[in-house]
């Protein structure tokens, strides 16, 4: 062989022995780099859930504030209301007694005056 053939053989040797070791640790790096990422997708994804468990409690906190504070309100109105509906009963209850003590009166003293105009009596009431 000629020394030109054997230095194109070594040369190819070279290069070929260099390209797959370029290529092999690219590949040991690719694998490393898919680890790594994989790796910190679970890390985001377990930050995502601890983000979200954490706005789940305060906005479930915050409804649970404002609805207890609603239901005091609607009792305090409940209460209120009921205690106008208790007065606005007595004064009715009032004025209807009154006004029945009013008819019956006037109703006897003309059950006493058509019984005095049947007996012929004058009528004095």
């Amino acid at each position: 062989m000629s020394e030109r053939m054997m230095t194109t053989n070594a040369m190819t040797r070279f290069l070929i022995a260099t390209g797959l070791a370029v290529g092999l640790g690219a590949g040991a790096a690719y694998a490393q780099d898919a680890k790594q990422d994989m790796k910190d997708a679970g890390h985001e994804t377990k930050n995502a859930a601890v983000d979200t468990g954490h706005a789940t409690k305060t906005v479930t906190k915050k409804a649970y504030h404002k609805t207890a504070h609603a239901t005091d309100v609607a009792a305090d109105k409940t209460a209120d209301a009921a205690k106008d509906v208790g007065h606005g009963t007595k004064v009715a209850a009032k004025k209807t007694g009154t006004k029945t003590k009013e008819v019956a009166k006037e109703t006897g003293r003309r059950t006493e005056n058509a019984g005095d105009a049947l007996a012929g009596k004058p009528e004095k009431h």
